[in-house]
């Protein structure tokens, strides 16, 4: 009977792996697939819980943001944008992270530089990352968005991303997911960036540890400029210096008469 419930129990937790593993999303180094998960919803929708652990939900220390948004987009015109995940486990092992972007319009496709990084597959409204682009460096990866005709309305956008530490288990894997729109009208050049997280970001180091100053927003000339301010305010300290050492010295000869009967009187006491 003992026997009997133990291979009942081993067989139904095959069933549940085995189901897990057929339907739902499967997220693998090459991009993520099994698109539709629940309802008719896929990844870049409902966010993928296979690099999560115990984390089923979306985690807020990961940000996942998206750059060079135009605040208004025009008819077929191409958008480069750029993804990028923040936060998790500490890049290593052989892949750092991923995502599954959707657009409800437009066509979405690698930037010059990235085509083996990200794949659309048979739908050019998906986008996903390849094997080569699940190890980049910065967890980044630029993307071309080419709107659609003129007239199209409001497009929305959804984005999950994975930060993962390489180690090939799901454990201490992170996650995160972001939806925007865009509204069409006249595109003036200008660009945004959303996100979705709680911001928590460091800023970016310099080589060797140094932080550079362009990265501090100080731009090369303000940073002279500075310096010569700097510069300025000591030489009127050291003129003050000198002319309080020598202006009231009364060792010093080239004094003014004035001087020189004021410090007589002082001495005398005829002041009084």
């Amino acid at each position: 009977m003992l026997r009997f419930k133990s291979s009942s129990r081993h067989l139904v937790l095959v069933l549940l792996v085995t189901l897990l593993m057929v339907g739902g999303t499967q997220a693998r180094p090459s991009g993520i697939s099994g698109d539709v998960a629940v309802a008719d919803t896929d990844v870049a929708k409902t966010g993928c819980t296979c690099h999560s652990g115990d984390q089923i939900t979306p985690d807020d220390s990961v940000t996942l943001l998206v750059s060079g948004l135009p605040y208004l987009y025009e008819g077929d015109v191409a958008y480069e944008l750029k993804i990028q995940i923040i936060g998790g486990p500490d890049i290593g092992g052989d892949h750092s992270g991923g995502f599954s972007m959707r657009t409800s319009a437009g066509n979405l496709a690698g930037a010059a530089g990235y085509e083996e990084m990200v794949q659309n597959g048979d739908d050019a409204s998906s986008l996903t990352h390849t094997a080569d682009g699940s190890n980049t460096a910065d967890r980044a990866w630029m993307i071309i968005w080419t709107a659609p005709a003129a007239d199209s309305g409001d497009i929305s956008f959804w984005l999950a991303g994975n930060s993962v530490d390489g180690d090939g288990s799901p454990l201490g894997d992170a996650w995160n997911r972001l939806s925007f729109a865009l509204s069409e009208g006249q595109d003036n050049g200008q660009t945004r960036t959303v996100f979705a997280g709680n911001g928590d970001v460091s800023a970016p180091e310099g080589e060797a540890g140094h932080l550079d100053l362009h990265d501090m927003g100080a731009p090369f000339r303000a940073h002279w400029l500075g310096l010569l301010g700097f510069g300025a305010v000591v030489a009127v300290i050291l003129f003050c210096g000198f002319f309080l050492r020598y202006g009231f010295s009364r060792h010093y000869e080239g004094r003014s008469n004035l001087v020189r009967l004021r410090m007589k009187h002082l001495r005398r006491g005829d002041q009084l």
